[in-house]
């Protein structure tokens, strides 16, 4: 039963009331999964600034000039986008703060939404910087305010660490008190401990030694890691979306719960480890906590029993430890797959349908909801490596490769990509003089996350008119002379740029332009869509081999071909979902036979 100020909200949006109440002033971060939401929900409440930034490395630069200016500040990524963050990272470590300084990293156990399952908590100890993690809502809601506290108090940034779980589960908390900072807002300069010269580098990193050792007593207080008394023949050191699991399939055990994942409070850990018969360490992914508390020579259990690899859940951390159990009795339930697709009528698909016919040519990948174009029946990407990095890797192989390569490159990039961190690749291309083809997928958004606008798309988070980048201008002031733009969805003028493009003895750019089916102006316009003429299908199966969830095909017998009046070696027809089709027309275009028309023409 709750009260009238209960509130019903995920992780993500109990951290974004959590920074509002803790007196953040500026936030500043990059749209990825599973962290998107919080700068969402921050950018309603009233008195905060928040942005998009292009990039996480970007955005976390401008959290630290609000902190040095003395409010407090917040940054939130992914945990791939603290990679491209961890340079300032890093050295803000030996700067400290002035306002409290916050930065999410929201990992992505399973890689629900990633190219790969990186555990950040290593960067808390490379970085020498307190590590907060949660386990559900509520506790992040006032762990992150607990943050901020921490972050002035032991003038430090604060790494604050939720994954996938945590972000997106819903759990029950209230509105709590407002604090604010304990800085006051101004210039204040302070040259020898922000100025990172060598020689006044070397003096902050004395600094940063002095103030681990002083967290390290923070950590052995229980306001962060707390004993939980129970049956001591099993105990069980965890934190984070772990502890749940732990407490669902050992309900009876003692527990340290580490709510200070570091650094690490190593007199509790040895005292703990000391009250019980045997000791376990749950942990996702890494063996992070374990391989710092075997260090301390604490004997215990840990990754050679639990997975290291994907998500854990109640029914893995029992069975693992407890094999007799009855696995049934814990055990999700077994859901089938939903295979991703690019939407219907989206304008990516053109461009990949036209790349997927064009042989011999490799076509670099990059992150977005384009990735897709790598699933059949398009198989049209041939390689993804991370945010930025299809423009480089074609011009790396096309200089590997040289005369053999001419014509057969291509990098495939999306327009918040490309400003993210793919225009330093271009501009490397064209003064090295690459001789590849660069397609920028403009659709006017940030899709893969939720349609969050970016620098191009004409407005900032708020849904107000900001500049907006001309690509075109862009790419020819770095010095590129051959710039397109395209239609996706006249399949002809796709194929005829493309094809011109890599004839070309020099760098090339198009760019494929055409909204996003779901901005609320495409979505909620009246379409008028295509449907099939069974009668005049042929089966040649053109449309089919768009992968437009919007396109079915129906098999048939040779008697039923006949009964039809089909040829019969006709082996079926496609049919378009009316409710589905968003009227894009790629489908007729492609179709020789008239069966695929507007409805009602």
């Amino acid at each position: 039963m709750t009260d009238s100020n209960s509130l019903w909200m995920s992780g993500n949006e109990a951290i974004a009331m959590a920074a509002y109440e803790a007196g953040v002033k500026v936030a500043s971060g990059y749209p990825g999964t599973p962290s998107t939401e919080i700068m969402e929900n921050l950018s309603k409440y009233e008195g905060v600034y928040t942005e998009w930034a292009p990039n996480e490395k970007v955005g976390l630069e401008v959290a630290i000039g609000a902190s040095f200016a003395g409010v407090r500040a917040f940054a939130t990524m992914k945990h791939v986008g603290v990679n491209v963050a961890a340079d300032p990272l890093f050295t803000v470590s030996y700067t400290g703060v002035r306002g409290g300084l916050v930065v999410i990293t929201a990992d992505d156990p399973e890689m629900h939404s990633s190219q790969n399952e990186q555990d950040n908590r290593n960067y808390a100890y490379a970085a020498k910087l307190p590590m907060l993690e949660p386990s559900e809502p509520a506790e992040a809601k006032e762990l992150l305010k607990d943050a901020f506290d921490l972050s002035e108090k032991f003038d430090t940034p604060v790494l604050f660490r939720i994954t996938t779980r945590v972000a997106h589960v819903k759990g029950v908390l209230s509105k709590g008190d407002m604090r604010q900072s304990a800085a006051t807002c101004g210039i204040e300069k302070a040259p020898a401990k922000i100025v990172m010269l060598p020689g006044n580098a070397r003096n902050r990193r004395k600094v940063v030694e002095e103030r681990m050792v002083q967290l390290r007593e923070v950590a052995e207080s229980d306001a962060f890691n707390k004993v939980e008394p129970g049956d001591t023949k099993r105990g069980f050191i965890t934190g984070g979306v772990a502890y749940l699991y732990v407490k669902e399939a050992f309900p009876e055990a003692t527990v340290l719960k580490l709510g200070m994942s570091w650094p690490l409070p190593e007199k509790k850990i040895k005292e703990f480890a000391a009250s019980v018969d045997e000791l376990y360490v749950v942990e996702e992914l890494d063996p992070f906590l374990e391989h710092h508390i075997k260090a301390m020579g604490v004997e215990c259990h840990g990754k050679d029993l639990i997975p290291n690899q994907g998500e854990l859940n109640t029914s893995i951390v029992r069975t693992s430890i407890d094999p007799d159990s009855a696995p049934e009795l814990f055990a999700p339930a077994d859901l089938p797959m939903r295979p991703p697709n690019m939407c219907a009528g989206c304008p990516h698909r053109g461009v990949f349908f036209n790349l997927s016919k064009m042989k011999d040519i490799f076509v670099s990948g990059d992150i977005g909801c384009y990735t897709l174009g790598f699933l059949p029946p398009l198989s049209a990407m041939d390689s993804c490596v991370c945010m930025g990095a299809s423009i480089p890797i074609a011009h790396g192989m096309a200089k590997a490769l040289g005369e053999e390569g001419k014509g057969k490159l291509v990098s495939v990039i999306g327009d918040s990509t490309f400003i993210h961190t793919g225009i330093n690749g271009l501009i490397n291309s064209v003064y090295n003089d690459s001789k590849t083809v660069l397609i920028i997928l403009d659709n006017r958004i940030t899709a893969m996350t939720g349609q969050q606008n970016n620098p191009a798309s004409g407005y900032n988070i708020k849904g107000e008119v900001a500049n907006s980048i001309n690509f075109e201008e862009l790419c020819r002031a770095v010095g590129v002379k051959h710039v397109e733009v395209v239609n996706p969805h006249d399949i002809d003028e796709c194929r005829t740029a493309l094809k011109k493009a890599l004839e070309l003895d020099e760098m090339a750019v198009v760019i494929s332009r055409a909204p996003c089916v779901l901005l609320p102006e495409i979505k909620n316009a009246q379409h008028n869509p295509y449907s099939t003429n069974t009668e005049n299908c042929a089966g040649c199966m053109a449309c089919v081999k768009l992968g437009c969830p919007a396109i079915s095909w129906t098999n048939i017998t040779p008697e039923e071909a006949v009964a039809r009046g089909y040829k019969e070696k006709q082996k079926g027809f496609a049919v378009i979902s009316e409710v589905q089709c968003n009227g894009c027309g790629q489908c007729a275009a492609l179709c020789k036979f008239e069966a695929i028309n507007r409805k009602g023409e």
